[in-house]
């Protein structure tokens, strides 16, 4: 597609959402979907955010690190709240941009998640509605695909973040990578309430491998099942739990799959998803966390693990390196290389003094990662965005 014509539909495509959401048929259905007017969003006293992106049920647990902002500018005083819960594309973008047109008395600043993708599309259209209801809002970039994104959609990329009073990004390589789109994009890393975890020290470690991500490709679960399957007749006792929800790409039946047919099936559980507060008594159960991800950039599993205390073995993509040096903090492997990384698990197996050092080294580094320490950051952003009387 020429770039005139995408610049073209992507504007008609914010006029039509648009139009649609303004037609009083469209604006009662979005009414009667909420159950009345979102909580958060009354009138008080001090510093409102709206904070944009897609949300999952709250009775699933998997809360994710937008929402945990969310909570913690909450509990630290503000007046906060998120949208959409909503299941289905059409129907969340519609309920983002409907709240955020009439709601637009009583929040003053937003914070706009931004992937890759169809994502980026509504992100983009928010962003046109706040414009219009003369708000400020922060973008705050994700995902290890974006860069690729931005570089096949240049100009709508840097049009985007401009327009905004301020861009934030998770991890130092993220900001690295869209600096040709916007030169001040602030870092402020993911974050973790580091009390939640138990850290334990791993010193002589029992063969016991926990992975947690979605099952989805670009997280390659099949990886981790062939690593099993290197594994498993040195040492007769290995198992991996694979912990995660299914995406619906088939990577979890690849996954299982795979494993009839290598013969780990006994040394392999498949948990599915669990809920936010579960994840650290699943972690306390392994010594070494496997991340075989393609694409990846500063996972908050990750840094879960990190803060129990596992050892961290991990592909070198996107983000990690920045959060993981290699060595140090984990070992880091090349992409789906199934090899390799047997290779280096077997080295945390019988190297009790590189178990340790990895242990230690990543629960330091993941109390640099507090919210005591970057809430006021986040803090200190927003307040700074917030226009007089607005």
């Amino acid at each position: 597609m020429a770039p005139g014509h995408e610049r073209l539909s992507f504007r008609r495509g914010l006029i039509v959402l648009a139009d649609a959401l303004f037609q009083s048929h469209l604006s009662a259905v979005v009414e009667r979907s909420i159950e009345g007017r979102p909580e958060a969003l009354v009138d008080a006293p001090g510093f409102s955010a709206f904070v944009v992106g897609a949300f999952s049920d709250p009775s699933r647990g998997n809360r994710g690190i937008s929402e945990d902002l969310c909570a913690r500018l909450a509990s630290a005083g503000w007046q906060t709240t998120i949208v959409s819960r909503r299941v289905g594309r059409m129907a969340r973008v519609l309920e983002m941009l409907w709240i955020c047109w009439s709601e637009r008395r009583h929040y003053q600043v937003a914070a706009v998640d931004v992937y890759s993708g169809p994502a980026f599309f509504w992100s983009a259209a928010v962003c046109w509605v706040l414009r219009k209801a003369d708000k400020p809002y922060v973008l705050m970039l994700h995902g290890g695909n974006l860069p690729q994104f931005a570089a096949r959609r240049p100009r709508l990329v840097r049009n985007l973040l401009a327009s905004a009073a301020a861009v934030t990004t998770p991890s130092r390589y993220l900001m690295e990578r869209m600096q040709p789109y916007r030169k001040d994009i602030q870092v402020l890393p993911n974050a973790i309430n580091i009390g939640t975890y138990a850290f334990k020290l791993r010193r002589e470690v029992a063969p016991r491998l926990v992975w947690l991500r979605a099952f989805h490709e670009v997280y390659n679960p099949e990886m981790a099942v062939q690593v099993l399957a290197l594994l498993k007749n040195e040492f007769t006792d290995i198992h991996l739990t694979m912990i995660g929800p299914d995406k619906g790409d088939g990577s979890l039946q690849k996954a299982r799959q795979q494993a009839v047919r290598l013969g780990v099936v006994d040394h392999l559980t498949f948990l599915g998803g669990v809920r936010k507060e579960n994840v650290p008594e699943r972690l306390a159960d392994g010594n070494i966390f496997v991340n075989t991800a393609r694409i990846d950039n500063t996972p908050v599993s990750v840094l879960e693990a990190m803060a129990s205390g596992l050892c961290i073995v991990s592909t070198d993509v996107g983000g990690i390196p920045y959060l993981v040096r290699a060595d140090h903090e984990g070992l880091l492997v090349p992409s789906n290389d199934a090899q390799r990384m047997a290779d280096a698990i077997r080295r945390v197996i019988v190297e009790p003094d590189l178990s340790q050092r990895l242990s230690y080294n990543a629960r330091r580094k993941a109390e640099q990662l507090d919210w005591s320490v970057v809430l006021p950051r986040w803090e200190k952003l927003l307040r700074s965005t917030v226009q007089p009387n607005s």
